[in-house]
């Protein structure tokens, strides 16, 4: 009678274990990989959220930029870290969604190597155009490209990027063509649309805010569905061309086989987080929307967001490279 008692509780311990792990998460620091280069706007969103997480769980952080391959070398580097929690990705639309169709070197699918833990934010990206065209809102600068032909320049951060795959989306669904320029990065894009070479970019709104401010662009509408805070007034292009919605996001992914404790606690975690308003205010000034998901919520989202892609790409006539 005594050995099977002493039977049971020993197997009542070991079954215990687990749950005292995972009860004392997070047990050491948290590093979190940032597959994006130091002072991009994914970077600075993930820095401001990691902190706040730190606060919240009361643990030290660790931001580790590894970019490269379009986010793929840090996307790898994170799935094949160990599932306890510690090590997490700040994944984002050009390294989850769109590197997987167009980089060879993104081996991974991003519905099955990992587990979601959730949105972190939406970046709505902005229709701008040159100050000198005579056009005041989306619609208006439709109709203008239509007049033209397809004498009117869009610019894009190169091909392949965003703004190229935004800017198709959007020529696709409102029925007009603008001649594609590509340039090495967002900001040699849009400033070209401020120096009049090109006539209208569809970029991220962090890229822009700060040139409209200062005149020196004309902001028309936003992508999305929504009026957003962090753009004033501003309608969304969804008023003028429906069911339009091409917007950028980051998120909070770990490796597959996170235990659903640890899922859970993090989920919270960032829910807690993004309410806190000193936060959102410091969001907002980045023009992110904070946008806190379940993990169930962020697959649809990430389901629905790499079929837009994937259409978009299609459309673009591009290939993995």
């Amino acid at each position: 009678m005594n050995l099977r008692r002493r039977d049971v509780l020993a197997v009542g311990a070991l079954i215990a274990l687990p749950a005292l792990a995972q009860g004392g998460y997070p047990q050491r620091p948290l590093k979190f990989i940032i597959p994006n280069a130091p002072a991009s706007s994914v970077d600075t969103i993930g820095r401001l959220l990691i902190a706040e997480l730190g606060r919240g769980l009361q643990q030290a952080t660790i931001a580790d930029n590894r970019a490269g391959a379009a986010g793929a070398l840090g996307i790898e580097a994170g799935r094949s870290a160990a599932p306890d929690g510690h090590t997490l990705i700040v994944g984002s639309t050009s390294s989850i969604s769109t590197a997987p169709l167009l980089q060879r070197a993104a081996r991974f699918d991003p519905l099955v190597d990992f587990d979601l833990v959730s949105l972190v934010a939406l970046l709505p990206n902005v229709l701008v155009c040159h100050p000198g065209l005579p056009v005041k809102s989306v619609r208006e600068l439709i109709a203008y490209a239509k007049s033209k032909g397809d004498k009117t320049n869009m610019a894009s951060a190169g091909i392949g990027s965003a703004s190229h795959l935004a800017g198709v989306a959007l020529q696709t669904a409102a029925g007009f063509q603008s001649l594609h320029v590509p340039y090495k990065g967002g900001s040699q894009g849009v400033a070209s649309v401020v120096s009049g070479e090109t006539d209208w970019v569809l970029t991220p709104a962090p890229a822009a805010l700060s040139l409209v401010a200062g005149e020196r662009l004309r902001l028309l509408g936003h992508s999305l569905p929504v009026t957003a805070r962090p753009l004033g007034d501003t309608p969304s292009i969804a008023a003028t061309v429906p069911g339009f919605e091409f917007s950028g996001w980051i998120g909070l992914l770990a490796p597959r086989g996170l235990p659903a404790a640890v899922t859970a606690t993090l989920s919270d975690a960032v829910a807690r987080a993004l309410r806190s308003r000193e936060l959102a205010a410091m969001f907002e000034t980045h023009g992110a929307v904070p946008t806190p998901s379940t993990p169930q919520d962020f697959g649809s989202f990430l389901e629905r967001d790499i079929a837009q892609n994937r259409k978009a790409i299609a459309l673009a006539g591009l290939q993995a490279e």
